[in-house]
């Protein structure tokens, strides 16, 4: 999601385009609908720059419904759906679907209660990337779970952005529900647009692509994955974000790690992460809760080991 301006002016504006429809009719305010609409859509991004993620966690909700009650008015605004499929997936993946890993361990219903949140905001995500898609290649939506490779062939580098973030809404989805056959049965769809992306711009938000195939590179072999595969993209990953991101190390500790429980490897990689400084990158908000979940991880090294090694969490803030 990228708005242009503080939330309040979004509704100063918004109680002006109000005005304007009761003075000049449905089509002026169509028109400034489609003004608050490009305002909230396009500009530079104040929130990936932002360092407090309660702030922003607090923010997101406003702005998202705010974005849904404009595309009833405009459904076909291509800002509002990308802005949508981002901000929901975000959403989930920052600030709702951690918050079960902090419960689990005391309170196990609650945790499912917040993964099936999740699940939600990621399908909800998904949803309006597809509709997106669709409306620059029509019939899309169908082709994609029954032949993902031509459907994701289909797609342009003008809509990687839409690409990426539908398909990562999609990929958290199936993560999340991974007890769900008929999610699970949507890998080679997320796979396909994954690495359709990959070809068309495999510097797409420093390096995004490579970062979501190693997370699909680490599900069983069955599925297309393998240790050696995860290896490679996140030594692009690394390459491409010149080390400036805590994420590639974090996702590498959880997906061939500890699968190989490799103690040793999983700490270095989480204190590598740590050593980051979240400031000397654009994406500030994304590092400082990476590293968030990498003091989260190491605090449960013991849970996920099964060896007697000492513990060496890191737990400073």
């Amino acid at each position: 999601m990228r708005p242009a301006e503080p939330l309040l002016r979004a509704v100063l504006v918004l109680a002006l385009a109000g005005a304007a429809a009761g003075v000049s009719g449905c089509s002026i305010s169509r028109m400034a609908t489609k003004g608050v609409a490009n305002s909230l859509t396009t500009g530079p991004d104040v929130y990936s720059t932002d360092d407090d993620p309660e702030l922003v966690a607090d923010a997101l909700p406003f702005g998202l419904k705010t974005m849904e009650g404009l595309l009833a008015t405009l459904p076909d605004h291509e800002g509002l759906l990308q802005s949508l499929t981002r901000g929901f997936t975000l959403y989930g993946a920052g600030f709702v679907e951690p918050e079960a890993a902090k419960v689990e361990a005391t309170d196990w219903a609650r945790a499912e209660e917040i993964r099936a949140r999740s699940l939600k905001l990621y399908l909800r995500a998904r949803g309006y990337g597809l509709r997106g898609l669709e409306q620059r290649y029509p019939g899309i939506s169908q082709q994609l779970p029954i032949d993902p490779v031509p459907a994701a062939a289909r797609i342009q580098k003008r809509d990687v952005a839409m690409l990426y973030w539908t398909a990562a809404a999609w990929g958290s989805a199936v993560s999340v529900g991974k007890d769900r056959p008929e999610l699970i049965a949507e890998v080679p769809t997320v796979r396909a647009l994954m690495e359709r992306g990959l070809a068309l711009d495999e510097t797409y938000q420093d390096g995004a692509f490579h970062e979501a195939l190693m997370v699909l590179d680490g599900l069983s072999p069955a599925l297309g994955g393998s240790p050696e595969r995860v290896r490679r993209h996140f030594e692009r990953a690394v390459e491409i974000q010149e080390g400036k991101s805590p994420s590639p190390y974090i996702t590498l500790a959880q997906t061939v790690a500890v699968p190989a429980q490799d103690r040793a490897e999983f700490v270095r990689l989480l204190e590598t992460a740590l050593a980051i400084p979240p400031a000397d990158s654009t994406y500030r908000l994304a590092n400082t809760i990476h590293q968030r979940r990498a003091r989260a991880l190491l605090a449960r090294q013991d849970e996920l080991f099964l060896d007697d090694a000492p513990d060496t969490t890191h737990t400073g803030e």
